[in-house]
């Protein structure tokens, strides 16, 4: 799952060295939750207008994560 995100992340931004991706253990739910850093200056890039783009690599990242029987939850930072 990290690696999806990763690849998604990294077609978006133009800085793909900042890509930071950390994974928290799953909590009591069984939800993993995944922080996406990038540079400040691709924030813009990964949340999109209204946040539409963000939206949409959280809804990926879900139905990636169905097929494998987990909950996934995507924060931006």
């Amino acid at each position: 799952m990290k690696d999806l995100l990763y690849a998604i992340a990294a077609g978006l931004v133009e800085d793909k060295t900042a890509i930071n991706i950390t994974e928290d253990a799953p909590d009591e739910e069984g939800v993993i939750v995944f922080h996406l850093n990038v540079a400040p200056d691709d924030m813009g890039r990964v949340i999109g207008k209204q946040g539409r783009i963000a939206k949409a690599l959280r809804t990926i990242m879900r139905a990636g994560a169905a097929k494998k029987d987990q909950k996934v939850s995507v924060t931006i930072e």
